[in-house]
């Protein structure tokens, strides 16, 4: 009888025959005793939704009677075949139904799936589809409310319990769906108040003891999934605590270590123990800077007026409500929903109102105002009748009777921090060795200078790597500026300099300096590198070490060491530090600083991560609050303290950060070989944490040394992704060896147990600091040893060289004025350097082609930290002072106006991102206070200037540095580019725009190696509209306005893939953006307007770009970048990052025929081998 009724089923759509099985249903529901037809109809409408995707899709569109025919089947029905058909039926409706949890709420499906497990508690082939039921329902909140009300946390916990090999399938279920439920808070409090934690925890110890052969990791992960959601609640995590949970759950995922298989359940387990880890306090007395600078006037507005503002009673370092609040749940929420929350500000920051977007130059100051800046541009005006310039047949310019030699710039590979050669007052010093292997120079006054008198001295016989001992280290006292002479007395003693408690044969040794030769391709071959006072100059080297030495002097012997400046001369940098002024008044010069550095003759590539080492560092974290008594914590370094002694025990570290661009503020001993390090934050701040430059010494050989930076800020570092921070021996440069390292093992980022105040974290509450760890093997006993977070590039630094650079330029050739652009809040002036090519002749063309020559205005280092920056910036300004061919063109194409250090206050005070005034400079360029904001007013003042008198740059260019993405690319400004990303194509393709911009960028990525194209953004963002890169584009009118960002990290592309950055490939790509310049120049002439087809692609490139901004970056630490996409998963250990690997772009790279218009020795010269 009930086959007649289905009969005609087959001639049916698909469609029809669930429609039609679903009427067939409901008429059944009114006679209960066809259950046999029942069981036969629900069987077939499950074989459809198990079989059609259309037909699940049909039974939960709007206005489809299908659920409710179900649920008054599933209520009415004694037949437990057809229950557990319907179940199966619902199972599989979840799949094609995202509201299924709301739908089922509405129909009454809660309440009839809980009764049926009520009444079938015992029969767990029947209870087992209801729990998966209710495990979907439970992932929406207003259900696992209502369930929880009706007792379903009660009924899971009777189903769970310990160690048994029955039911492990229901078992799972029933822990799932306790998981979701707990993840309520209402649940959770629940749970809470019926001792479910100790419950939880007791029951996972016992299934951890049982279950010796891994069989049931998925039952142990359900109950700690548990336990996670359960302590998402401060009562959640208290009871945790209570219940010995941080111990329990500590030993029983050491225990796991062992067996890979088991990685879920340690990781789940850290990420508990690293939630419930009470919170700790800032052992500060102050988040504030331990140094204060009075501004001249306080904002209203701003951080810098909150801080003022606040009340001295006030603890800033923490909030009462801040420890172990309900909203402390970063770790949970940044994991689970960072996809949800990508997707929610996805564009937010992108500007899309047009009229804005729109360059309109704004006046700004009044002409007669910008005539302030008339004096800082006299190439513009001077006639040049003074000057001896050069004729057409130049000749040999002598200078009191010595003939002055070429220029040699220390390239990227070459740089030496010595003064062999050196010049002095513009007279080149001749080296003459003696056979004793001893250099004698010749005084410019006719007096005979000896060894000892050169502080850049000269090669002596020295005691060989191994006599350096602990006595040897104690006679390097500090460097200071009481005991530091100008000049050394002509009668010193040959073995000991007076004043510096240091034997003057440390200063050099007899070994050969194979390296010297090998330092890697170069911009400018054809010259003997020397390592001046550190390395052995003057020593005869072995042929067979110095053959590539000889070769490439005979290929240019026109090109002479001994003829060319060392920009680094320690004398000089001890007269330049006397004259900075710095908020702590520091008396101290670092090793590095003074010593110089150059780039080490070795590859260093990025570091692999070990597996599981982020793990392995919470879990010694934990161990402290475990084993209490095992902590030492006794502090060794205090600058809040100014009467605190460092401690004389032999075995602990001594630090130090008293001298210029110095910070760290105060250090913990943790354990024996453990340190806690505490960061300065910037002056008139209380945040920015990153950048770190200190002293460590006393340390012995053959001790694993960890630091922890406790108090960092940033969500993520590259540190996770393979960068070490720099490390500077003394010993090691004291063998000739004077350059910083990549340092460390081990190393990670990640949120620790420190709470920041919602003072510290602009408002928000439960903010947790970050730790830098890194441990390290010191290869010398008692050295005296420096690490940086980058490359330290100090104001003196810039000074010194700046000072080296006039002294040793061509005044026929080379245009060269160093004039001071203002002074800054504390009284340092801010350098300006004008560069340019001298005219031919002083007759009217030749002028006139000099004073119509366009301008280049180049900026760097407004952001302290940053110090990447200056190294491309000396690599510009070494390119543009050189004697090639290229320099000499680009020179004659361009006059170039340069900020090389906007921000010298925060530089010199060891800040990460503000000057003195608390302000991120880089943020106040749409109207910077002159009292405030000098650099940047002036700065401004000479842009405005240059466009009142209708010469506009031709490039502005910022050099930035970047933290979280790697190599150097371009930032730049786009109308059409901005509408496109913001997906209104229709609004892009009505634009009509100059799609020059991006020809600097293209060029740049065809001859600069470490240069990223598709890492190149040409989006304006609305938190970026008072930026430098902005304003100069949308107020003073310069098209081509960048923003140029070097990776901190290193390179995943190209011929630097899988290398970090030196100080070389940073010097490198600061000389081939001017050689971009040049090619820039002769693309756009007039001449030669006709451009290669792949430098005029931009519309595809536009279209297949991959550089799409994805999120704004309006907080404070975010810097000029787009969202970071290599996001950590602390949930999980892994070596992958999830950035996507980059073309190479650089590898088979053709010259062009532009290229092919230089000579054969300038293209060798102008790409690297």
């Amino acid at each position: 009888m009930s086959k007649l009724k289905v009969v005609g089923e087959k001639s049916l759509t698909n469609s029809s025959r669930v429609v039609g099985l679903l009427a067939q249903l409901e008429k059944i529901n009114t006679d209960s005793t066809e259950s046999d037809t029942a069981r036969y109809v629900t069987s077939k409408i499950l074989h459809l939704a198990q079989s059609q995707e259309k037909t699940r899709r049909e039974m939960t569109t709007k206005g489809s009677t299908g659920m409710e025919v179900l649920l008054s089947t599933l209520e009415n029905t004694k037949d437990l075949q057809t229950v557990l058909n319907i179940l199966s039926i619902l199972i599989e409706l979840v799949s094609s139904d995202k509201k299924f949890g709301v739908k089922a709420r509405v129909n009454g499906a809660l309440t009839v799936t809980l009764n049926l497990v009520k009444q079938h508690f015992q029969n767990y082939r029947l209870v087992l589809p209801c729990l998966q039921l209710l495990r979907v329902y439970s992932t929406n909140s207003v259900n696992s409310v209502s369930l929880g009300k009706n007792g379903v946390v009660e009924l899971m916990f009777k189903i769970i319990g310990p160690f048994s090999k029955k039911n492990s399938g229901l078992m799972k279920v029933a822990l799932d769906t306790l998981a979701a439920l707990l993840k309520s808070k209402t649940n959770a409090r629940r749970a809470v108040d019926r001792g479910y934690v100790q419950v939880l925890l007791t029951i996972y110890v016992d299934w951890h003891r049982h279950d010796n052969r891994h069989r049931n990791m998925l039952i142990r992960k359900g109950i700690l999934q548990s336990l996670k959601s359960v302590t998402n609640i401060k009562l959640g995590r208290k009871a945790f605590i209570d219940a010995n949970g941080m111990k329990i759950l500590y030993n029983t995922s050491q225990e796991c270590l062992a067996v890979r298989t088991l990685d879920p359940l340690v990781n789940t387990s850290s990420l508990i123990m690293r939630k419930c880890f009470p919170k700790n306090r800032l052992p500060l007395p102050t988040i504030k800077s331990s140094f204060h600078f009075q501004l001249p006037i306080i904002p209203v507005t701003g951080p810098v007026a909150q801080l003022y503002s606040l009340p001295p009673e006030v603890d800033d370092v923490v909030d009462e409500s801040d420890d172990n609040d309900d909203i402390d749940l970063e770790v949970e929420n940044e994991l689970e929903n960072e996809d949800d929350l990508d997707q929610s500000f996805k564009n937010d920051d992108i500007e899309t109102d047009i009229n804005k977007l729109r360059p309109q130059q704004v006046p700004g100051r009044t002409i007669e105002e910008l005539k302030m800046y008339e004096h800082l541009f006299p190439e513009l005006v001077d006639d040049f009748q003074d000057y001896e310039l050069i004729s057409k047949e130049p000749k040999p310019f002598v200078f009191e009777g010595k003939a002055r030699g070429p220029i040699v710039v220390p390239t990227a590979g070459e740089e030496v921090p010595g003064n062999s050669g050196s010049v002095k007052k513009g007279v080149v010093m001749k080296e003459r060795a003696s056979p004793k292997g001893e250099e004698a120079k010749e005084d410019p006054k006719g007096h005979d200078r000896t060894l000892p008198q050169q502080l850049g001295g000269q090669s002596r016989v020295a005691p060989s790597a191994h006599s350096f001992n602990n006595d040897l280290v104690k006679a390097l006292d500090r460097i200071t500026l009481q005991n530091v002479p100008s000049q050394v007395a002509s009668g010193l003693n040959a073995g000991m300099r007076k004043d510096f408690g240091l034997p003057l044969t440390v200063l050099s040794c007899t070994k050969a300096c194979p390296h010297v030769a090998k330092c890697g391709s170069t911009l400018f071959e054809g010259r003997t590198v020397h390592l001046g006072k550190l390395c052995c100059t003057g020593v005869e080297t072995e042929d067979d070490e110095d053959t590539e030495s000889h070769s490439s002097t005979e290929q240019a012997p026109s090109v002479e060491a001994s003829d060319g400046p060392t920009l680094h001369d320690p004398d000089l940098y001890i007269e330049i530090v006397k004259n900075t002024k710095s908020v702590p008044e520091y008396s101290e010069v670092a090793y590095p600083d003074y010593f110089g550095h150059i780039p080490p003759p070795f590859k260093e590539p990025i570091l692999e991560r070990p597996y599981g080492v982020q793990r392995t560092k919470i879990a010694q974290d934990i161990e402290r609050l475990i084993h209490q008594n095992d902590i030492i914590d006794r502090v060794v370094y205090d600058l809040d303290n100014p009467t605190y002694t460092t401690p004389e025990e032999g075995d602990t570290l001594k630090f130090n950060s008293k001298f210029e661009s110095g910070n760290l503020r105060k250090v913990i001993q943790i354990r024996k070989s453990e340190y806690d390090l505490i960061l300065n934050s910037d002056i008139n701040s209380n945040h920015y944490h990153q950048w770190f430059y200190f002293e460590v010494s006393g340390m012995r050989p053959g001790v694993a040394y960890r630091f922890n930076i406790i108090n960092c800020e940033k969500s993520n570092s590259q540190f996770n992704y393979g960068m070490q921070p720099l490390m500077y021996s003394v010993q090691e440069a004291l063998n000739a060896r004077p350059w910083w390292i990549r340092m460390g093992t081990d190393i990670c980022y990640y949120k620790n147990h420190f709470s920041r105040s919602s003072v510290a974290a602009g408002g928000q509450k439960g903010k947790s600091y970050y730790t830098i760890t890194f441990t390290v093997n010191f290869p010398h006993k008692d050295d005296v040893c420096y690490f940086a977070y980058h490359y330290p590039y100090t104001y003196s630094t810039l000074q010194m060289h700046l000072q080296k650079l006039e002294s040793a330029h061509n005044p026929q050739q080379i245009y060269f004025r160093k004039d001071v652009l203002c002074e800054t809040l504390s009284g340092n002036i801010c350098p300006l350097v004008t560069i340019t090519a001298m005219p031919e002749s002083n007759y009217y063309e030749h002028i006139c082609q000099f004073r119509t020559r366009p301008y280049i205005f180049l900026s760097a280092r407004v952001h302290p930290g940053e110090t990447n920056a200056s190294w491309v910036m000396k690599g510009t300004l070494e390119y543009l002072m050189s004697n090639s061919p290229t320099a000499q063109s680009l020179r004659e194409s361009y006059i170039f106006k340069i900020v090389p250090m906007l921000n010298p206050d925060g530089v010199i005070n060891g800040n990460h991102r503000c000057s003195l005034s608390g302000e991120d400079l880089n943020r106040q360029w749409q109207s910077p206070n002159p009292e405030l904001h000098p650099t940047i007013y002036h700065a401004k003042g000479l842009l405005q200037y240059l466009a009142a008198v209708k010469r506009l740059p031709l490039v502005y260019c910022d050099y930035h540095g970047h933290s979280r993405k790697k190599n150097v690319f371009m930032y730049g400004c786009s109308i059409k580019e901005t509408v496109w990303h913001t997906h209104d194509n229709s609004a892009s393709c009505d634009i009509v725009e100059d799609m020059g911009y991006r020809t600097l960028p293209k060029i740049l990525s065809h001859i600069a190696p470490a240069f990223c194209m598709s890492s190149c953004s040409f989006v304006v963002e609305k938190s970026k509209e008072s930026t430098a890169r902005v304003v100069v584009w949308r107020e003073i009118g310069v098209q081509r306005s960048y923003t140029m960002e070097s990776t901190l990290c290193g390179c995943d592309q190209g011929r630097y893939k899988g290398l970090q950055i030196g100080t070389r490939e940073l010097e490198e790509m600061g000389a081939k953006f001017c050689v971009g310049l040049l090619r820039l120049k002769r693309l756009t002439s007039s001449l030669e307007y006709n451009l290669p087809s792949n430098l005029l692609d931009f519309e595809n490139d536009l279209i297949e770009s991959s550089c799409k901004v994805t999120s704004p970056t309006t907080y404070v630490l975010d810097e000029d970048e787009p969202r970071f996409l290599e996001e950590v998963d602390y949930s999980a250990e892994s070596n992958d990052e999830l950035d996507v690997e980059l073309a190479e772009n650089t590898g088979d790279y053709e010259p062009s025929a532009q290229e092919e218009a230089l000579s054969d020795s300038e293209v060798s010269r102008t790409h690297l081998i």
